[in-house]
């Protein structure tokens, strides 16, 4: 995590046809309480499995009558009556449910439906004497609309499935020390909890004893089971594999971990990608211009001595093979399904329009503490210029209590270790990049780094400071006014995947890659070699304007990411083409300024994120490419080849199919690793 303003040191910061998705779990994470957004969410998936049952019911009845149609016509000769009757059915169960909602379009909201145009294209078959053409159009639409429903929802049944991942019930340790079965709605932030072998953590929360294993797949998509030991963070829908945990709750039910999925998942069905756009407003427009076509063939037809018949036959089918409907739903199947591809893999994008962004992406800039190192600083060196150690660390720690920055948290493992209360510290105010200043029983107290104290006047000359200054560890100073009480030097390691993950960055055709830190240099460069990369790319002693302005300057160049987890990350991942959060199952102030959310910390995924929206890009060309091509042979076999409506009924039905199936096979590549 890029280092809070609350933390002093000399880190990063220094401190119908046309498709129509509902959000998925509306209200999800809202409701504090009682879980109405769970209810909500419940009833929207209820609803939506619901449709599809219809939508297959309808299209069953619509291929029964069609079939009695088909064996009257082509096997043997039945009543007159069963015929038309079955005729009357396929149209009835076909068309109407379509021509209804394609006025509820037209009147409530102004919008010619593309159900329009095939309700209109079977009624003008049937007026022609083709009406077994007619049923042959409906009963292709609406088991294709059904079929393309159905892939959709394998799609909204991947984010659904969060849900499930919520236990109903906790055990919470009560006063007396008993356990008590609750409803996870009613625990509170501070409540202990008991986790048994095989249980579910109810809510993001602290181990507070006991350690073991834990699987969390469901939230990082990491197979690997991951070690966790007393003040380690659990998330919520993780696993407890073995061993008796105590935990005590951090969040509530409304802001933990799965609720922030939900929420991202939520905003990110609302935020439609450029090319989303492009298909809805072609298809709301050249809907208009179909039908006006048509209506103008119709006339040129009869102006040139047509029989009615024939012209209407014809105006049918360029009705038929000029609708749009494979344009339309070729963008929202590809991006919907690499959403949800995404999603399986510990990656949410905030809609489709940041997964689009991120395969134009050239450029990635990096926050260095927590993002490309592991976060986990320990205090390796320490220099005490006035009174003893115990007394030292007991100011260092009760300051850097106030924050929940990694150097922070080392400082109080350090004074863990040595057995050192923290001492008490108030009126915190926190200086971004900087450090942090406070009041104890003695007087104000500053802990930071070099510039903080050069804004406090301190002298910084001391033999055993420079020594220490000439290390590549982070440095924080502790002292009161222009007085140093001492320093210590804490050191971070690389993470284990971010050498990987650059090098494959780079293998993708990511041009420049940038690292950007407040950290000192000599701390900067030495991360910097382990990862493979050239000093030139290493920006160091950045104030948080700095980064914005630096990665202003990438921008200028090209598509640029920047990817962070801190508090003053938010200003250069708002202002990047796409913000990238990094390890978002903890974090706070960067997953609302980012636009995707790493939910691991696996530095590898994120080349993998990358490569999963440059192949999103490409299948959404595909798609674009053939239905519009599709539809312009369509459309001129209609209008200068004689082209039969059966023929122009199974190309423009098949060629919808085939861009939805093309759409979904960007399921089968969830971002996995190894």
């Amino acid at each position: 995590m890029a280092r809070q303003p609350l933390a002093g040191g000399d880190d990063d910061q220094g401190r119908g046809r046309s498709l129509h998705v509902e959000p998925v779990l509306v209200g999800a994470g809202v409701e504090s309480r009682a879980g109405a957004g769970d209810i909500s969410a419940e009833r929207s998936g209820q609803s939506h499995q619901h449709g599809q049952d219809r939508d297959l019911l309808l299209a069953a009845i619509t291929w029964l009558g069609l079939g009695v149609a088909l064996v009257d016509a082509f096997l043997l000769p039945l009543p007159w009556l069963l015929v038309q009757g079955a005729l009357v059915l396929a149209y009835l169960a076909g068309g109407v449910p379509a021509g209804l909602v394609a006025l509820q379009q037209l009147f409530r909201k102004g919008r010619l439906d593309i159900d329009m145009l095939m309700v209109v294209a079977a009624l003008a078959a049937a007026s022609v004497g083709a009406a077994l053409e007619g049923a042959v159009l409906l009963a292709l639409f609406s088991l294709s609309g059904a079929l393309e429903h159905r892939a959709m929802g394998r799609a909204r049944r991947a984010v659904e499935a969060l849900m499930a991942l919520r236990p109903d019930t906790a055990l919470r340790l009560r006063t007396d020390g008993r356990q008590e079965e609750v409803a996870v709605a009613a625990l509170l932030v501070g409540d202990r909890l008991v986790l048994r072998p095989g249980a579910r953590v109810p809510v993001d929360g602290q181990l507070l004893e006991g350690a073991g294993a834990v699987d969390e797949s469901t939230i990082t998509g990491e197979a690997m089971p991951v070690s966790k030991a007393a003040g380690d963070a659990l998330h919520e829908a993780t696993v407890n594999l073995h061993g008796v945990l105590v935990m005590q709750v951090t969040r509530d039910l409304a802001s933990s971990t799965v609720a922030r999925m939900i929420a991202l998942v939520t905003e990110a069905q609302a935020m439609k990608a450029p090319s989303e756009r492009f298909s809805e407003w072609f298809g709301a427009r050249y809907t208009v211009a179909v039908l006006v076509g048509s209506v103008l063939v119709l006339a040129v037809l009869l102006a040139m001595g047509w029989p009615f018949q024939d012209a209407m036959y014809r105006a049918a089918t360029v009705l038929v093979a000029a609708s749009p409907c494979a344009v339309v739903i070729s963008v929202p199947a590809a991006i919907l399904s690499a959403l949800a591809a995404a999603a399986r893999g510990g990656v949410l994008f905030k809609g489709g329009a940041a997964l689009e962004m991120l395969a134009e992406v050239r450029a990635y800039a990096f926050d260095k503490t927590g993002t490309l190192t592991t976060g986990r600083a320990e205090v390796s060196e320490l220099v005490v210029l006035e009174g003893d150690e115990a007394g030292f660390v007991a100011l260092l720690a009760g300051i850097e209590a106030a924050s929940e920055h990694h150097i922070a948290a080392a400082v109080l493992r350090a004074a863990e270790a040595r057995g050192v209360v923290p001492v008490a510290v108030q009126e915190v105010q926190a200086w971004p990049s900087e450090g942090i200043t406070g009041t104890d029983a003695a007087g104000a107290l500053w802990a930071g780094n070099m510039r903080m104290a050069a804004r406090m006047g301190a002298d910084l000359t001391h033999p055993a400071l420079t020594d220490l200054q000439a290390g590549a560890q982070t440095i924080v100073y502790l002292g009161r006014g222009p007085l140093v009480l001492g320093a210590v030097a804490v050191a971070d390691t690389s993470r284990a995947t971010a050498a990987a993950g650059v090098a494959a960055l780079r293998n993708a055709g990511v041009r420049q890659i940038a690292m950007m830190t407040g950290d000192r240099r000599e701390v900067a460069l030495r991360i910097a070699a382990e990862l493979g990369m050239r000093p030139e790319e290493v920006f160091a002693g950045l104030m948080p304007a700095d980064k914005v302005r630096l990665v202003d300057d990438l921008a200028k160049q090209g598509r640029v990411a920047f990817v962070g987890d801190g508090v003053n990350d938010a200003g250069a991942l708002a202002r990047a083409d796409v913000g990238i959060a990094m390890g978002a199952a903890g974090s706070e102030v960067a997953l609302q300024a980012a636009d995707v959310a790493l939910l691991s910390d696996d530095m590898a995924r994120l080349a993998l994120a990358h490569r999963l929206a440059r192949r999103t890009a490409r299948v959404i060309k595909q798609n674009l490419g053939f239905a519009l091509g599709a539809m312009l042979v369509l459309v001129v076999g209609g209008l200068f080849f004689n082209l039969p409506l059966p023929l122009a009924v199974i190309g423009h039905e098949g060629g919808t199919l085939l861009v939805v199936l093309n759409g979904l096979r960007l399921l089968r590549d969830p971002i996995r690793v190894g």
